[in-house]
């Protein structure tokens, strides 16, 4: 049982990993889009990153938890704790600055349910300025991929000890 949670919580964080990686990979070339070339690509993201999100962040933190509770007393509760604690700075940079942003990106898209509540929390004024809206979410995933990077390299090194 112990094993299958370091494994299951290893590939969570690996996915949180991925996809703020693959975020920060686009930058150069996304910087580069003009503003209707950016706010058409913008929202190709949802629901895919969506979804990968849910299962990556929502799952790897509980994981990580339940993890850490679960090393409490061993050579691995250090590494984990600490995995824990980067990956909590990764979701909390989420929702102060990437957060916000989304709801500009999605703002004319045609939401529903969950979706629409979800994304419209903290929502910044629709008539916000593109670019800088631009510099905050695509350098807060940079920032994501640093906190979820380390975070992965510790856990790696957590369940290895």
């Amino acid at each position: 049982m112990f094993r299958s949670m370091q494994v299951a919580t290893l590939l969570c964080v690996a996915i949180a990993m991925a996809l703020s990686l693959a975020h920060a990979l686009e930058l150069p070339g996304k910087m580069r889009l003009g503003r209707e070339a950016y706010l058409t690509v913008q929202p190709i993201y949802y629901p895919g990153f969506t979804f990968g999100g849910f299962i990556g962040e929502a799952c790897g933190m509980l994981l990580l938890i339940a993890l850490a509770a679960a090393s409490y007393g061993t050579s691995a509760f250090g590494w984990v704790s600490a995995a824990l604690i980067l990956f909590l700075a990764g979701h909390g940079i989420y929702w102060m600055f990437t957060h916000p942003a989304n709801g500009f990106w999605l703002k004319d898209a045609d939401l529903s349910g969950l979706g629409a509540g979800f994304f419209s929390l903290f929502a910044p004024d629709p008539g916000s300025d593109w670019t800088k809206l631009r510099n905050i979410w695509e350098h807060s995933h940079v920032a994501r991929a640093g906190c979820f990077m380390l975070s992965l390299i510790l856990l790696a090194a957590g369940v290895t000890a």
